[in-house]
Protein backbone atom coordinates (compact mmCIF):
# COMPACT_ATOMS: atom_id res chain seq x y z
CA UNK A 1 0.00 0.00 0.00
CA UNK A 2 1.52 3.64 -0.91
CA UNK A 3 0.52 6.38 0.87
CA UNK A 4 0.46 10.15 -0.29
CA UNK A 5 0.08 13.11 0.83
CA UNK A 6 -2.45 15.55 -1.39
CA UNK A 7 -4.02 18.92 -0.65
CA UNK A 8 -7.38 17.02 -2.61
CA UNK A 9 -7.47 14.63 0.07
CA UNK A 10 -10.39 16.85 2.45
CA UNK A 11 -12.06 18.30 -0.38
CA UNK A 12 -15.58 17.43 -1.40
CA UNK A 13 -14.65 16.98 -5.07
CA UNK A 14 -12.43 13.72 -4.08
CA UNK A 15 -14.89 12.31 -2.06
CA UNK A 16 -18.53 12.85 -3.29
CA UNK A 17 -21.73 11.84 -1.68
CA UNK A 18 -20.90 8.77 0.64
CA UNK A 19 -17.44 8.66 -1.05
CA UNK A 20 -19.13 8.12 -4.44
CA UNK A 21 -16.17 9.96 -6.44
CA UNK A 22 -13.47 8.41 -4.61
CA UNK A 23 -14.92 4.88 -5.13
CA UNK A 24 -15.01 5.80 -9.16
CA UNK A 25 -11.71 7.18 -9.39
CA UNK A 26 -10.14 3.92 -7.51
CA UNK A 27 -12.55 1.79 -10.55
CA UNK A 28 -11.31 3.68 -13.11
CA UNK A 29 -7.32 3.48 -11.77
CA UNK A 30 -7.79 -0.17 -11.22
CA UNK A 31 -7.01 0.32 -7.69
CA UNK A 32 -8.40 0.76 -4.03
CA UNK A 33 -8.99 3.75 -3.27
CA UNK A 34 -9.17 6.02 0.10
CA UNK A 35 -8.81 8.85 2.59
CA UNK A 36 -6.90 9.51 5.72
CA UNK A 37 -6.07 12.96 6.99
CA UNK A 38 -4.37 14.71 4.35
CA UNK A 39 -3.37 11.56 2.88
CA UNK A 40 -4.21 8.89 -0.07
CA UNK A 41 -4.24 5.88 0.45
CA UNK A 42 -3.13 3.58 -2.64
CA UNK A 43 -3.43 -0.26 -3.09
CA UNK A 44 -3.42 -2.70 -5.90
CA UNK A 45 -1.24 -3.96 -8.89
CA UNK A 46 2.30 -1.65 -8.86
CA UNK A 47 2.34 -0.67 -12.39
CA UNK A 48 -1.54 0.47 -11.83
CA UNK A 49 -0.28 2.30 -8.44
CA UNK A 50 2.36 4.47 -10.40
CA UNK A 51 0.16 5.19 -12.64
CA UNK A 52 -2.29 6.37 -9.86
CA UNK A 53 0.42 8.51 -8.11
CA UNK A 54 1.72 9.96 -11.66
CA UNK A 55 -2.50 11.04 -12.13
CA UNK A 56 -2.61 12.28 -8.50
CA UNK A 57 0.61 14.28 -9.24
CA UNK A 58 -0.65 16.25 -12.13
CA UNK A 59 -3.77 16.96 -10.11
CA UNK A 60 -1.74 18.54 -7.85
CA UNK A 61 0.38 20.86 -10.38
CA UNK A 62 -3.48 22.17 -11.58
CA UNK A 63 -4.44 23.12 -8.38
CA UNK A 64 -0.99 24.96 -7.88
CA UNK A 65 -1.49 26.60 -10.90
CA UNK A 66 -4.79 28.24 -9.70
CA UNK A 67 -7.26 25.94 -11.19
CA UNK A 68 -10.68 25.19 -9.69
CA UNK A 69 -11.10 21.39 -10.57
CA UNK A 70 -14.24 20.08 -10.31
CA UNK A 71 -15.54 16.40 -10.75
CA UNK A 72 -16.11 16.49 -14.08
CA UNK A 73 -12.27 18.09 -14.73
CA UNK A 74 -10.41 14.79 -13.14
CA UNK A 75 -12.47 12.32 -15.14
CA UNK A 76 -11.01 14.52 -18.30
CA UNK A 77 -7.72 14.52 -17.17
CA UNK A 78 -7.53 11.04 -16.55
CA UNK A 79 -9.00 10.41 -20.32
CA UNK A 80 -5.79 12.55 -21.05
CA UNK A 81 -3.16 10.94 -19.22
CA UNK A 82 -4.68 7.81 -20.47
CA UNK A 83 -4.13 9.02 -23.98
CA UNK A 84 -0.57 9.93 -23.07
CA UNK A 85 -1.67 13.64 -24.14
CA UNK A 86 0.35 15.04 -20.79
CA UNK A 87 1.69 17.89 -23.18
CA UNK A 88 -2.45 18.97 -24.19
CA UNK A 89 -3.57 18.64 -20.00
CA UNK A 90 -3.53 22.40 -19.39
CA UNK A 91 -5.84 23.09 -23.11
CA UNK A 92 -8.45 21.87 -21.63
CA UNK A 93 -8.51 23.70 -18.31
CA UNK A 94 -10.74 25.65 -16.72
CA UNK A 95 -13.57 23.49 -18.36
CA UNK A 96 -16.34 25.90 -19.54
CA UNK A 97 -19.70 25.68 -17.47
CA UNK A 98 -22.96 26.78 -19.48
CA UNK A 99 -25.36 27.63 -17.70
CA UNK A 100 -29.23 28.24 -18.69
CA UNK A 101 -32.34 28.82 -16.42
CA UNK A 102 -32.79 24.87 -15.70
CA UNK A 103 -29.89 24.47 -15.07
CA UNK A 104 -25.77 24.18 -15.53
CA UNK A 105 -24.24 21.65 -18.20
CA UNK A 106 -20.68 21.05 -18.50
CA UNK A 107 -18.25 18.42 -20.25
CA UNK A 108 -17.59 14.95 -18.35
CA UNK A 109 -15.04 13.60 -20.65
CA UNK A 110 -12.44 14.70 -22.86
CA UNK A 111 -14.33 13.66 -26.10
CA UNK A 112 -17.46 16.01 -24.58
CA UNK A 113 -14.79 18.97 -24.11
CA UNK A 114 -13.44 18.24 -27.64
CA UNK A 115 -16.82 18.67 -29.01
CA UNK A 116 -17.63 22.15 -27.50
CA UNK A 117 -14.57 23.00 -28.60
CA UNK A 118 -15.19 21.61 -31.69
CA UNK A 119 -18.80 23.82 -32.12
CA UNK A 120 -17.11 26.88 -31.08
CA UNK A 121 -14.19 26.91 -33.58
CA UNK A 122 -16.09 24.84 -37.05
CA UNK A 123 -19.32 26.02 -38.90
CA UNK A 124 -19.65 22.27 -39.59
CA UNK A 125 -19.20 19.98 -37.22
CA UNK A 126 -19.84 15.42 -37.02
CA UNK A 127 -20.29 13.84 -33.41
CA UNK A 128 -20.33 10.52 -34.06
CA UNK A 129 -20.89 7.48 -31.83
CA UNK A 130 -23.37 5.24 -29.24
CA UNK A 131 -26.29 6.28 -27.53
CA UNK A 132 -26.29 8.60 -24.25
CA UNK A 133 -22.56 10.41 -25.01
CA UNK A 134 -24.31 13.71 -24.85
CA UNK A 135 -23.74 14.44 -28.66
CA UNK A 136 -27.48 15.89 -28.87
CA UNK A 137 -27.71 17.39 -25.22
CA UNK A 138 -23.94 19.44 -25.49
CA UNK A 139 -25.00 20.19 -29.16
CA UNK A 140 -28.84 21.79 -27.85
CA UNK A 141 -26.81 22.89 -24.84
CA UNK A 142 -24.19 25.18 -27.19
CA UNK A 143 -26.79 26.32 -29.96
CA UNK A 144 -29.12 28.01 -26.58
CA UNK A 145 -25.56 29.48 -25.45
CA UNK A 146 -25.04 30.71 -29.32
CA UNK A 147 -28.36 32.27 -28.96
CA UNK A 148 -28.06 33.65 -25.59
CA UNK A 149 -25.02 35.24 -26.60
CA UNK A 150 -26.58 36.76 -29.99
CA UNK A 151 -24.15 34.98 -32.33
CA UNK A 152 -27.23 33.27 -33.51
CA UNK A 153 -31.03 34.32 -34.57
CA UNK A 154 -32.53 31.06 -34.35
CA UNK A 155 -32.16 27.75 -33.82
CA UNK A 156 -33.04 24.56 -35.84
CA UNK A 157 -34.00 20.99 -34.78
CA UNK A 158 -34.14 18.30 -37.35
CA UNK A 159 -33.91 15.05 -37.97
CA UNK A 160 -35.53 11.89 -39.86
CA UNK A 161 -38.37 10.44 -39.96
CA UNK A 162 -37.58 7.15 -40.43
CA UNK A 163 -39.54 4.25 -38.13
CA UNK A 164 -37.42 1.98 -35.95
CA UNK A 165 -39.66 -0.93 -37.33
CA UNK A 166 -43.15 1.15 -36.90
CA UNK A 167 -44.86 3.00 -39.63
CA UNK A 168 -45.83 6.60 -39.32
CA UNK A 169 -48.96 5.73 -41.87
CA UNK A 170 -50.67 3.75 -38.82
CA UNK A 171 -50.25 6.50 -36.41
CA UNK A 172 -53.28 8.05 -35.45
CA UNK A 173 -53.72 12.42 -36.12
CA UNK A 174 -52.27 14.33 -38.77
CA UNK A 175 -49.13 14.91 -40.33
CA UNK A 176 -47.61 16.91 -37.39
CA UNK A 177 -49.16 15.00 -34.90
CA UNK A 178 -47.18 11.59 -36.84
CA UNK A 179 -44.02 12.99 -36.87
CA UNK A 180 -44.14 14.36 -33.34
CA UNK A 181 -42.94 11.49 -31.67
CA UNK A 182 -39.52 11.35 -34.03
CA UNK A 183 -38.94 15.20 -33.14
CA UNK A 184 -39.79 14.16 -29.36
CA UNK A 185 -36.19 13.64 -27.98
CA UNK A 186 -35.14 17.55 -29.49
CA UNK A 187 -38.04 19.16 -27.42
CA UNK A 188 -36.68 16.36 -24.47
CA UNK A 189 -33.34 18.15 -24.29
CA UNK A 190 -34.41 21.57 -25.28
CA UNK A 191 -37.33 21.50 -21.90
CA UNK A 192 -34.57 19.96 -19.90
CA UNK A 193 -32.23 23.05 -20.09
CA UNK A 194 -34.58 25.39 -19.99
CA UNK A 195 -37.72 26.70 -18.18
CA UNK A 196 -41.05 25.49 -20.35
CA UNK A 197 -42.43 28.63 -20.36
CA UNK A 198 -39.29 30.33 -21.89
CA UNK A 199 -39.15 27.18 -24.84
CA UNK A 200 -42.54 27.68 -25.85
CA UNK A 201 -42.18 31.50 -26.18
CA UNK A 202 -39.38 30.81 -28.08
CA UNK A 203 -41.47 28.28 -30.23
CA UNK A 204 -44.16 30.50 -30.93
CA UNK A 205 -42.00 33.26 -31.96
CA UNK A 206 -40.23 30.76 -34.44
CA UNK A 207 -36.51 31.80 -32.97
CA UNK A 208 -36.62 27.60 -32.14
CA UNK A 209 -38.00 25.61 -34.94
CA UNK A 210 -38.39 21.96 -34.73
CA UNK A 211 -39.26 19.99 -37.98
CA UNK A 212 -38.48 16.89 -39.82
CA UNK A 213 -35.31 17.07 -42.36
CA UNK A 214 -37.48 17.09 -45.35
CA UNK A 215 -39.26 20.63 -44.70
CA UNK A 216 -35.59 21.97 -44.97
CA UNK A 217 -35.38 21.50 -48.45
CA UNK A 218 -35.30 24.79 -51.21
CA UNK A 219 -34.38 26.68 -47.54
CA UNK A 220 -31.12 28.59 -47.29
CA UNK A 221 -30.79 29.33 -43.46
CA UNK A 222 -28.73 32.49 -42.52
CA UNK A 223 -27.70 33.23 -38.72
CA UNK A 224 -28.45 29.76 -37.45
CA UNK A 225 -27.62 26.95 -35.11
CA UNK A 226 -29.02 24.24 -37.24
CA UNK A 227 -28.91 20.27 -35.31
CA UNK A 228 -29.08 17.24 -37.85
CA UNK A 229 -30.02 14.82 -35.22
CA UNK A 230 -30.01 11.20 -35.73
CA UNK A 231 -28.16 11.96 -38.89
CA UNK A 232 -27.28 7.83 -39.51
CA UNK A 233 -31.34 7.42 -41.03
CA UNK A 234 -30.38 10.54 -43.55
CA UNK A 235 -29.82 9.15 -47.10
CA UNK A 236 -27.38 10.36 -49.18
CA UNK A 237 -29.54 13.06 -50.99
CA UNK A 238 -30.88 14.06 -47.85
CA UNK A 239 -27.64 14.56 -46.22
CA UNK A 240 -26.25 16.62 -49.03
CA UNK A 241 -29.39 18.99 -49.11
CA UNK A 242 -28.90 19.52 -45.69
CA UNK A 243 -25.73 20.21 -45.63
CA UNK A 244 -25.97 22.50 -48.52
CA UNK A 245 -28.84 24.71 -46.34
CA UNK A 246 -26.44 26.63 -44.39
CA UNK A 247 -26.13 30.43 -45.27
CA UNK A 248 -24.01 33.11 -43.91
CA UNK A 249 -23.45 33.05 -39.95
CA UNK A 250 -24.50 29.70 -39.44
CA UNK A 251 -23.60 26.24 -37.69
CA UNK A 252 -24.32 22.64 -38.54
CA UNK A 253 -23.84 19.94 -35.95
CA UNK A 254 -24.73 16.94 -37.42
CA UNK A 255 -24.87 14.09 -34.53
CA UNK A 256 -25.50 10.02 -35.65
CA UNK A 257 -24.66 6.51 -33.85
CA UNK A 258 -23.73 4.34 -37.03
CA UNK A 259 -24.22 1.02 -35.39
CA UNK A 260 -28.30 2.14 -35.27
CA UNK A 261 -29.09 2.99 -38.65
CA UNK A 262 -32.46 2.26 -39.32
CA UNK A 263 -33.01 2.80 -43.38
CA UNK A 264 -34.17 -0.43 -45.32
CA UNK A 265 -30.51 -0.07 -47.30
CA UNK A 266 -27.83 0.85 -44.29
CA UNK A 267 -25.34 0.86 -47.11
CA UNK A 268 -27.30 3.72 -48.06
CA UNK A 269 -26.86 6.08 -44.85
CA UNK A 270 -25.85 9.69 -45.90
CA UNK A 271 -23.73 10.05 -42.88
CA UNK A 272 -21.59 7.26 -43.77
CA UNK A 273 -21.32 8.47 -47.25
CA UNK A 274 -20.44 12.35 -46.03
CA UNK A 275 -18.05 10.99 -43.56
CA UNK A 276 -15.82 9.14 -46.48
CA UNK A 277 -15.81 11.96 -49.15
CA UNK A 278 -15.84 14.78 -46.37
CA UNK A 279 -13.08 13.56 -44.45
CA UNK A 280 -9.85 15.44 -46.13
CA UNK A 281 -11.66 18.99 -45.77
CA UNK A 282 -9.86 20.83 -42.71
CA UNK A 283 -12.86 23.26 -42.15
CA UNK A 284 -14.63 20.38 -40.75
CA UNK A 285 -14.46 18.67 -37.05
CA UNK A 286 -15.44 15.10 -36.67
CA UNK A 287 -15.70 14.35 -33.08
CA UNK A 288 -15.33 10.31 -32.13
CA UNK A 289 -17.64 9.60 -28.82
CA UNK A 290 -17.17 6.26 -27.59
CA UNK A 291 -18.62 4.18 -24.36
CA UNK A 292 -16.22 5.87 -21.75
CA UNK A 293 -18.48 9.22 -22.75
CA UNK A 294 -21.94 7.94 -22.12
CA UNK A 295 -23.38 9.62 -19.37
CA UNK A 296 -26.63 7.54 -18.35
CA UNK A 297 -26.61 5.04 -16.37
CA UNK A 298 -23.43 2.86 -15.63
CA UNK A 299 -24.86 -0.02 -17.15
CA UNK A 300 -25.56 1.50 -20.31
CA UNK A 301 -21.66 1.29 -20.89
CA UNK A 302 -21.23 -2.32 -20.00
CA UNK A 303 -24.10 -2.96 -22.56
CA UNK A 304 -22.61 -0.91 -25.73
CA UNK A 305 -19.01 -2.60 -25.37
CA UNK A 306 -20.93 -6.12 -25.17
CA UNK A 307 -22.93 -5.38 -28.23
CA UNK A 308 -19.64 -3.72 -29.81
CA UNK A 309 -17.94 -7.09 -28.86
CA UNK A 310 -20.78 -8.98 -30.50
CA UNK A 311 -20.96 -7.09 -33.28
CA UNK A 312 -16.54 -7.18 -33.92
CA UNK A 313 -17.10 -10.79 -33.69
CA UNK A 314 -19.57 -11.11 -36.10
CA UNK A 315 -17.72 -9.20 -38.82
CA UNK A 316 -14.47 -11.61 -38.17
CA UNK A 317 -16.68 -14.67 -38.76
CA UNK A 318 -17.89 -13.08 -42.30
Amino acid sequence: MEKIEHPYARKRVFSGVLDKNLKDMGKRLGISLSVRGDNLLLDGPGEKVEFAKYYFDKIRELGEKGYSLKKEDLDIALDILEQGQTDRLEEFFPSETLNFSRKSVIPKSLNQQEYIKAIKNYDLVFGIGPAGTGKTYLAMAMALSFLQNKSVNRIILTRPAIEAGEKLGFLPGNILQKINPYLRPLYDALFDLIQSEQAHHLIERGIIEIAPLAFMRGRTLNSAFIILDEAQNTTKEQMKMILTRSGFDSKLIVTADITQIDLPQPDRSGVVHALNILSHIKEIAFVQFNEKDVVRHPLVQKIIKAYQKSEAGSKKRK
